[in-house]
């Protein structure tokens, strides 16, 4: 690699994370702002041109942005919501890739009815990143995140397979229903057998790791090995990623506390890394996918694209309505299990469909061979991508906002539970303490020791109770545990000034300011509340 070739590869993390912090500065999407970042730099002249690589999407990106999303899944809340979370990804999916596909088929001259299907299949998944981002910034309440959320993480398994179908049509392979729906259940169950399996592995094995920094170290592994063992054998290699991911979350109360704690910022850290590049890399394919389009009608061109990003938003719709609430209507077990769904909570998701990279990725990788309108549809997709990303993107806070749609009751009735919980575990842990003071007879020599361990179980007590109302000044005030907070943060800065400036004299050396600033750290952390 020569040195012009490094510095290129380096300005695209760069840039991205420049873009992403200022976004994160501003208090703005930054998905959106990365995309639209991309599309004026893709134009100015100079500027290296970055290319899309359907293996590096594939291979590098996806595996560990789903494994991350899976971790920080809900296991139990992707449960109770499983049939709608069906619903979307397989169902809408594939009548997505249908109506796409016929409304391609249609319009395009000469388009074979296997590419447009190829096409539908390309931009039928969401990717609920951008959504979801935007989602937990506003609020949005827990069941249509976790529906959003489960979509994205098994909408891609659904449409990579109908792509692999369309794309060996292209290529003269039979596809039958029969022979399409066989290569989807074999995609899907041995995908989800293997990501069983590694993931019954992969617990036993992070459980048995003290270390926490091998163990994460282990992590970062286990997206790419679960993606690669399926993929070997022509399954589902993002089923078993997100089997692994869901599964590995659940368990993790298992690891120990410090492979818990770096296991958050390690994958926060992969995330912003790789969600940045991704969403910058979209915005950068302008001048790639516009120029194959040399000798086309642009009026027509443009027709075909407003004509599919239409279909595209309303075949979502379309489908979400009745879905939603025909099954309770045809089903009695269902309306007595599952609570009624709000309108606005269905209009949300039903916008919440903006497309992402998995789509182009696979444009990119369609075939030249027996496809002489590869470019057009490579320029199709990068123009509902984006259509969906700006359109949807920017107007999706305010139709949250408009429709009044909130978690605060949610937040309130976590407080409540938390501060029951609290309460419960402080005092088991007292109960606890008696009992050795009681066995041990420390009570006589360490009083001192045994009186700070109670009055430390009864303020984790307390300050959950004061968060709800129940502190102890007037109301406006700051409760007892606010003003603790803010006092002991204020004590450790001044604290960290004392190690720093005897550093600065050479009295102490830099690894004890290493070891003393983690502890104080570690301290400020835990006073932090979100």
């Amino acid at each position: 690699m020569d040195a012009i070739s490094a510095v290129q590869l380096l300005l695209l993390p760069a840039g991205a994370l420049a873009v992403a912090g200022l976004a994160r500065r501003l208090n703005l999407s930054a998905p959106l702002l990365l995309v639209l970042a991309g599309l004026v730099v893709s134009v100015i002249p100079g500027v290296p041109e970055y290319s899309l690589s359907p293996e590096i999407v594939l291979f590098v990106f996806l595996p560990p942005l789903l494994y991350s999303a899976a971790l920080d899944s809900s296991y139990l809340r992707l449960r109770d919501v499983k049939r709608p979370v069906m619903l979307l990804s397989v169902g809408l999916v594939l009548f997505s890739m249908l109506a796409i596909g016929l409304t391609a088929y249609a319009l395009i001259p000469g388009l074979a009815l296997a590419a447009a299907l190829a096409l539908g299949a390309i931009v039928a998944p969401p990717d609920a990143v951008a959504a979801a981002a935007i989602g937990r910034k506003l609020g949005l309440p827990r069941r249509p995140m976790t529906v959003l959320i489960g979509e994205s993480l098994f909408n891609d398994a659904t449409a990579l397979t109908a792509y692999r179908v369309a794309v060996g049509a292209l290529a003269g392979v039979s596809a039958g229903f029969l022979s399409a729906a066989g290569q989807f259940a074999y995609a899907a169950g041995v995908g989800l057998l293997i990501g069983m399996v590694l993931a019954y592995l992969a617990s036993r094995l992070l459980t048995r790791i003290g270390d926490a920094l091998v163990a994460n170290a282990f992590s970062l592994m286990i997206p790419y090995a679960a993606y690669l063992a399926a993929e070997v054998v022509h399954a589902s290699g993002v089923i078993s990623v997100v089997v692994v991911g869901i599964y590995l979350g659940h368990q993790m109360s298992n690891t120990s506390y410090g492979t818990r704690l770096l296991s958050r910022a390690v994958w926060q850290v992969v995330d912003f890394l790789l969600e940045s590049i991704v969403f910058a890399l979209i915005g950068l394919q302008l001048l790639v996918v516009v120029r194959g389009l040399h000798g086309q009608n642009p009026w027509q061109v443009a027709g075909y694209a407003i004509a599919l990003f239409a279909v595209t938003v309303l075949s979502r719709l379309a489908w979400l309505v009745p879905g939603t609430y025909l099954p309770r209507v045809v089903s009695k077990k269902i309306r007595s299990s599952e609570t009624q769904v709000p309108w606005q909570h269905v209009a949300v998701v039903g916008w919440a469909g903006m497309r992402g990279v998995v789509s182009l990725a696979a444009a990119f990788a369609l075939p030249k061979e027996n496809l002489p309108q590869r470019d057009l549809l490579l320029f199709l997709t990068f123009a509902v991508v984006i259509g969906t990303l700006v359109v949807q993107g920017l107007s999706f806070p305010w139709l949250i906002r408009k429709l009044g749609v909130s978690n605060e009751q949610e937040r309130f009735q976590d407080d409540l539970t938390e501060a029951a919980a609290q309460q419960a575990a402080a005092a088991a842990g007292l109960a606890r303490l008696e009992e050795l003071v009681a066995e041990e007879g420390v009570l006589e020599v360490h009083q001192q020791v045994v009186d700070q361990l109670r009055t430390r179980s009864e303020r984790a007590a307390l300050q959950a109770w004061e968060r709800l109302g129940g502190g102890t000044g007037p109301e406006g005030e700051e409760t007892p545990a606010t003003v603790y907070r803010r006092l002991r943060r204020e004590m450790l800065a001044a604290e960290r000034q004392v190690f720093i400036r005897l550093r600065d004299q050479r009295r102490i050396d830099d690894e004890v300011l290493r070891r003393v600033m983690a502890d104080m750290d570690f301290e400020e952390a835990t006073l932090e509340r979100d």
